[in-house]
């Protein structure tokens, strides 16, 4: 009989170490990390991995459950190169664990900026530019003519220079949230 209740108790004070010992981050918990190094659209592939820190303590009830500095591991989730005159390049992060402790997070989406303005500047000013010349060298005419080469020229530079990634530089603080319990 008192080998049973010492068995019966042991399984308990097991269950009780066990259910105390296990770590439960809640869905809705922000988590802001730093990059460890840049991450770039025109590099990047999906499903490339990345690490990165804990910017602070991330506390769970009262209890740390990882310091500041801690490795984070994440995921490229999306990563689209910029074309050259237009769609800038895309990147979308997910994190994966936080000190062994597998995560599901809300991602983060970063777009490169628009080539419209840069590229209308280009492409303008070679018109212009091109219609000026042709217009002191051959009158109404070589204006025409110029604006034409000035805007194909325009054009040219806009294709060479267009591409627009974006990037993540090293030690960029990004923040996500938790979008569901996860537990380790």
């Amino acid at each position: 009989m008192l080998s049973r209740f010492v068995m019966a108790s042991s399984l308990v004070l097991l269950l009780a170490v066990m259910a105390a010992a296990e770590t439960t981050i809640p869905k809705g918990t922000h988590i802001t990390v730093r990059l460890e190094s840049a991450i770039s659209s025109g590099t990047a592939r999906s499903g490339q991995n990345f690490n990165a820190n804990l910017v602070r303590d991330l506390v769970v009830k009262g209890k740390t459950v990882a310091k500041a500095g801690t490795q984070v591991k994440g995921k490229v989730v999306y990563a689209k190169s910029s074309g050259r005159l237009h769609d800038p390049g895309q990147l979308t992060l997910r994190l994966t664990s936080v000190n062994g402790i597998p995560l599901m997070t809300t991602s983060f989406h970063a777009k490169g900026k628009g080539h419209a303005k840069s590229n209308a500047t280009k492409i303008g000013g070679g018109a212009a530019g091109g219609a000026l010349i042709g217009g002191l060298l051959g009158g109404g005419k070589g204006a025409l003519i110029g604006a034409g080469a000035g805007a194909a020229a325009g054009t040219g530079v806009a294709a060479a220079t267009g591409k627009e990634e974006v990037v993540l530089h090293a030690e960029s603080a990004i923040t996500f949230t938790t979008t569901a319990d996860s537990h380790k």
